[in-house]
């Protein structure tokens, strides 16, 4: 495993509906590993790896981030923003972004509040996301040359190894899609036909997983997402959800989907034979792709396997490496023994 690919796709710009580069990157690492690669008409793409039955898995990681549309150019230069995702407005302060017009420029964030120094009592709340916006440094005229209403805005931060973890932008689900490609990679003969999906526009309703899993219609149906590791100063332990070094999480359920509890049985029995690390995660608020797979056509039984990480939906997401390969590891396992699972209920 090498963290150079994960480190790839997080640079990668890529908010619901324009994950293109994205897109291009994934195929480009799949194509070698899987017997067809399609695009659907959505722009997911659909690994396809032959099996030697008639029964199929659906694996499914999304390529987008959280990020921007530009909705407005001001007067005086400055852009103005409708959010694609659901971003937490004390994380947006003082950041740094980049603009893709028809030229990738940078530019820095800021909320409608006065410098600390000109402030005349309490005037500290915590703005609106729709109170953002973008300085480029340029005048109106000059913006308006290489920025047009409807481009995308993404946030500007790199990947960087901090102790036994790595932290970057888009984890969410840059992660998911690497867990994904890393499995396959491994794959030799399975016994059930497997879709490898990397979805679009997860983080504006799970829109390109309701499409592809449609046209997949699986037997079986796995997400691959990250999950919330609320293990930090200020939250107690039964509230943490998941830990950092924990190992992978197996959802039970969150707000989207609940998992087979068959499936969660399985993996559970899957990865303390083959000694795994891992979690179990119960998640109150937010959902991933298996949401969508679970009420494809007739159903699936779905499941999620999931990435432990810190202060999701920011530029410094921060999850642990051997969280990361144990994710890959149970992923792989399932895929090779899904078989000998009887999943009806």
């Amino acid at each position: 495993m090498s963290l150079e690919l994960l480190k790839d796709l997080c640079q990668l710009p890529g908010i619901p509906g324009r994950e293109e580069k994205v897109r291009k990157f994934v195929i480009e690492q799949m194509e070698s590993h899987v017997d067809k690669v399609d695009v659907d008409v959505m722009g997911n793409v659909i690994g396809f790896i032959k099996g030697k039955t008639d029964k199929s898995v659906m694996i499914a990681a999304h390529m987008d981030e959280i990020g921007f549309l530009v909705r407005h150019i001001d007067d005086k230069g400055f852009l103005r923003l409708e959010a694609s995702g659901g971003f937490d407005p004390r994380t947006l302060i003082a950041q740094r972004v980049k603009v893709h017009g028809k030229k990738e420029l940078k530019g820095v964030l800021m909320p409608e509040i006065k410098p600390k120094h000109l402030q005349k009592g309490k005037e500290d709340k915590v703005p609106e996301v729709n109170e953002f916006f973008v300085d480029l440094g340029m005048s109106k005229e000059e913006v308006k040359k290489v920025v047009r209403v409807g481009d995308f805005v993404t946030m500007d931060r790199g990947f960087d190894k901090i102790g036994n973890s790595f932290t970057s932008k888009a984890l969410d689900d840059r992660a998911g899609v690497y867990i994904m490609l890393e499995a396959i990679k491994q794959i030799k003969n399975p016994e059930f036909d497997i879709y490898a999906v990397a979805t679009v526009q997860e983080e504006r309703g799970l829109r390109g997983a309701i499409a592809s899993s449609y046209l997949v219609n699986p037997d079986v149906g796995v997400a691959l997402d990250v999950t919330i590791a609320a293990d930090i100063p200020g939250t107690p332990d039964h509230l943490a959800i998941t830990k950092l070094g924990e190992g992978t999480a197996i959802k039970i359920s969150d707000s989207a989907s609940i998992s087979n509890h068959k499936l969660v049985d399985f993996l559970r029995e899957l990865a303390e034979k083959n000694e795994v690390k891992y979690q179990m995660e119960i998640l109150p608020r937010g959902g991933t792709d298996a949401g969508a797979m679970e009420k494809a056509q007739s159903g699936c039984p779905v499941i999620t396997i999931s990435l432990p990480t810190r202060y999701v939906h920011s530029v410094v997401e921060t999850a642990n490496i051997e969280d990361l390969e144990n994710s890959v590891k149970l992923l792989k396992l399932f895929l090779e023994n899904v078989q000998s699972g009887d999943f009806r209920l």
